[in-house]
């Protein structure tokens, strides 16, 4: 339990000599957001993820066989918007020298495309259907697509921000391979627990505030990593230098 809650202070307040340096907070704030847009997503635009692109596959598979609420097209656009956020996300990635930098580059798209998808939602209004609905996918699947291949590229262990099926796996199967004495359980949790904090407040903020809150959520949360981000791209210490 000792070594699982030390693991979870120094994922929330770094030492900078760490070869991640400041990273981990960071991701947890995005973990958050991928709950919220999920949330959004799956409640408002009719049983589609923009992050979890897992369910996305197996929606597709409900919606052949014509199980009632899931569409073809979709999934299918979420997939599609997705892989391309992750293409631009990528070039971004492979091109810095500096993860302070590539992680602002990065948020400066996926702030803007949630931004927009903000603006819509709260312009238009609930219920979303046909292009709007379509063009919120997009939107949202285009820069949580961004967020994921940054964070694969930044490669902080267990903090992927978007999935949570290897991070669950884990918990349970490394603490005992560690004889119970925590290993890294304590990061693993927090990711879990940051993204059930987004889900929820996403989905209590969808279902019982405004339809378009848990993007507003998103984007100033959003806002304040970039800021964050934007301090570090002038660090130089060791944690900048890419894996």
């Amino acid at each position: 339990m000792a070594v699982a809650l030390r693991d979870a202070w120094t994922t929330v307040v770094p030492d900078m000599r760490d070869r991640h340096g400041p990273l981990p907070p960071l991701m947890l704030a995005l973990t958050v957001v991928t709950g919220l847009v999920d949330a959004f997503s799956y409640l408002l635009l009719g049983h589609v993820f923009v992050a979890n692109m897992t369910g996305n596959v197996v929606f597709f598979g409900f919606a052949i066989v014509g199980a009632a609420g899931f569409s073809l097209a979709a999934p299918l656009v979420a997939l599609g918007a997705f892989a391309v956020g992750a293409l631009c996300g990528g070039r971004v990635a492979h091109r810095a020298r500096h993860r302070g930098r590539m992680l602002h580059q990065a948020l400066l798209v996926e702030t803007l495309l949630i931004v927009i998808a903000y603006v819509i939602a709260q312009t238009v209004g609930a219920p979303y259907t046909g292009v709007v609905r379509y063009g919120l996918i997009a939107l949202l699947g285009l820069a949580l697509g961004v967020q994921n291949a940054t964070s694969r590229a930044l490669a902080v262990p267990d903090l992927t921000t978007t999935v949570l099926t290897l991070t669950i796996t884990g918990i349970a199967s490394d603490s005992r391979a560690a004889g119970g004495s925590g290993g890294k359980a304590g990061r693993r949790t927090l990711s879990a627990l940051a993204m059930l904090a987004g889900a929820l407040v996403g989905a209590a903020a969808a279902l019982h505030g405004a339809p378009a809150l848990p993007l507003l959520i998103a984007s100033v949360l959003l806002a304040a990593v970039t800021v964050a981000a934007f301090k570090l791209t002038r660090s130089d210490g060791p944690w900048t230098a890419p894996l």
